[in-house]
């Protein structure tokens, strides 16, 4: 079935897009707003709206698909793309997307996703433009198999019908002390992530976080149901390499003295240090991990800032530069690669944690679900926005639904055989 026109629906993302550099250097809060001025190309303020962009894919027998692309919190940052400008995007997808679109075979999806994200100006298309097309691609080839999208990505890529839940990573925002208890009420598999991304929240010599990091451990023993034991994962924004210095001695020894703190729990740390550029992240990062290990450390490293592209991921993963990486799948590009990474991550026995940004939608955040469980992440975040309940409730539920379907194919095909 063929793609008979392209819809376009503006819309918002679940957050708001924040300059990072502009917040690292000392801006203050007034409220929910960041004030001084942003330093971040393409930011017209320091916290500015998510904005996203809906496609949708009228096929021939007047069935719309739709996708969702946007950019992610922290736009520009480390090695991403600018912040998404929905009008630059929209008259793209128009002069160059749409053309392609139209006609293409949907029932072969990466086919499909190969001859739309072909090069354009001799560069690639912007990977916001390419997230969001390629989870239409992707529901489009689910909808004509009838099947779910986990199950178009299990016979592209030849892989098993998935049994395994993965476990749900979910994240504080601002408001720490009342999102970290909802996640223990509702035993969330990993938590909180803390966004410890100012020196006030990181403290002198880090002790500020020090202290958070206990609290949340001894919060679960307060609140939690007998016998939980969430897996505890803080992203730190760079701020160890801040506070100590860029030697991977001493930010090591930093993250075993944060593991030492908390004894019984597995403690992920991500993003210690930015090194400033990819290469420098790999080798840096690299003797952190081997350091880590060696101690036998319960600390794991996960790489987020540097760590962009499915190259970029391949790199990382193939020089054991992190325990785990963040597949950031907005920056990532085509959902199609967020699947080819994770099983890169595992083909070299690291750590696969979909991840993605608050600002992202309902829609991607499903998708993002069938693409984690068709490839057995070993994490995935819950998305979109910053209030625990809804992005729990979108990412939980569409993952219980989909295995649900799963198990009932996978008996039909036992019964019939």
């Amino acid at each position: 079935m063929q793609i008979k026109d392209v819809l376009l629906a503006p819309g918002s993302g679940a957050f708001f897009y924040d300059d990072q550099a502009a917040i690292r250097a000392g801006a203050s809060q007034d409220g929910f707003i960041y004030l001084g001025e942003p330093l971040t190309s393409g930011f017209t303020s320091i916290r500015v709206p998510a904005s996203s962009l809906s496609i949708g894919l009228v096929l021939v027998d007047d069935t719309v698909v739709w996708g969702d692309m946007m950019s992610v919190q922290y736009s520009g940052a480390g090695g991403r793309d600018p912040v998404f400008d929905i009008k630059q995007i929209s008259d793209l997808t128009a002069r160059v997307m749409v053309p392609r679109l139209i006609d293409v075979d949907t029932s072969r999806y990466l086919d499909a996703c190969t001859k739309v994200f072909e090069p354009f100006e001799r560069g690639r298309l912007p990977l916001a433009l390419e997230y969001g097309v390629s989870q239409a691609l992707l529901r489009a080839a689910a909808y004509l198999q009838r099947t779910t999208m986990a199950e178009v990505i299990c016979a592209e890529f030849d892989l098993p019908l998935p049994t395994r839940r993965v476990p749900i990573y979910c994240q504080s925002g601002d408001a720490r002390e009342t999102n970290v208890d909802k996640m223990i009420l509702r035993s969330v598999d990993v938590l909180p992530h803390g966004l410890v991304n100012s020196r006030r929240q990181f403290g002198v010599n880090g002790q500020t976080f020090v202290e958070f990091v206990k609290s949340v451990a001894a919060r679960t023993r307060v609140i939690g149901r007998p016998g939980y034991q969430p897996v505890l994962h803080f992203d730190v924004y760079g701020w160890i390499g801040q506070e100590f210095g860029l030697g991977p001695q001493r930010i090591a020894d930093f993250i075993c003295k944060v593991a030492d703190a908390v004894p019984g729990f597995l403690l992920n740390i991500e993003s210690p240090a930015d090194f400033g550029s990819t290469k420098a992240q790999v080798e840096n990062y690299a003797e952190i991990v081997s350091i880590l290990d060696n101690r036998g450390s319960s600390a794991r490293v996960v790489v987020d800032e540097r760590c962009n592209t499915l190259e970029d991921i391949r790199v990382f993963a193939e020089a054991k530069g992190a325990h785990f990486v963040q597949i950031k799948t907005p920056d990532v590009g085509s959902i199609a690669d967020t699947a080819r990474a994770v099983l890169i991550c595992k083909a070299n026995q690291i750590g696969a944690y979909v991840g993605g940004s608050c600002t992202e939608t309902d829609l991607s955040a499903q998708a993002s679900v069938h693409v984690s469980v068709a490839t057995q992440a070993d994490m995935m975040l819950a998305k979109p926005g910053m209030g625990v309940d809804e992005a729990y409730s979108i990412v939980g539920n569409e993952q219980n639904r989909l295995l649900a379907m799963l198990n009932r194919r996978r008996n039909k095909n036992e019964n019939v055989g």
